[in-house]
């Protein structure tokens, strides 16, 4: 496992008027949470987000500012056994146990923003190749993207809906890696519940237990 650098904050809860300093052009405002040895390692899930809050960027952990659903609905769904706490960081042990089940966690987008809206809309096709280039070293078999308007906009595909996606369209897309779109767990999304995502999480998780495709995967 690689070594996670510590949280900016030393484990400490940001205060609000401490999160500005963290807004900044950095690409790697967050540690990804990925295996060192992709080559021997199984990565049966990416996950991946849109880019990190100030919240996130602070204590150097994915999806933790307090009343974002994702750590929540991903244990609900079982991808976890316990549910991770990471407002203040990510626990080693809760890092590791990702790895074990085969779950990785990056980002589209590597510098930390207040919001999605805060991000230029060239970043996200540039975003989108960049993702698709990494999945060769990474060698995932499902990709699970967590926002359905950075997808749209990363792979030009301004009519794809929730759900598997047909990777066909999207210029050398890794043959046999599916692609799965799940909704944003900000808690600005008032569309979903812990249970709507848990739901989601659950379907992803139940289909990298089918065999990969070889061909371009169609929904």
């Amino acid at each position: 496992m690689p070594q996670r650098r510590p949280s900016p904050l030393h484990g400490a809860r940001p205060r609000r008027d401490q999160l500005a300093q963290f807004a900044t052009d950095d690409p790697h405002a967050l540690d990804d949470v990925l295996p060192e040895d992709p080559a021997a390692t199984r990565l049966r899930l990416l996950i991946v987000g849109v880019n990190p809050g100030l919240w996130t960027a602070a204590v150097n952990a994915p999806f933790a500012y307090p009343g974002n659903r994702f750590w929540p609905s991903l244990h609900r769904a079982g991808l976890t056994e316990r549910s991770v706490d990471a407002t203040a960081g990510l626990a080693q042990e809760d890092e590791r146990a990702l790895l074990d089940r085969g779950i990785g966690i990056t980002n589209l987008i590597g510098r930390a923003t207040v919001a999605e809206r805060d991000l230029a809309r060239e970043e996200f096709p540039a975003a989108g190749r960049r993702l698709v280039e990494r999945l060769g070293r990474l060698r995932p078999e499902r990709v699970a993207i967590a926002g359905i308007g950075a997808f749209r906009k990363a792979f030009a595909l301004p009519r794809a809906a929730l759900g598997p996606q047909d990777t066909s369209l999207i210029p050398d897309w890794p043959a046999g890696v599916r692609l799965w779109v799940v909704p944003q767990p900000s808690g600005l999304n008032a569309h979903e519940t812990i249970d709507s995502l848990a739901e989601k999480w659950r379907a992803v998780w139940e289909d990298t237990a089918q065999p990969s495709s070889a061909r371009g995967d169609r929904p």
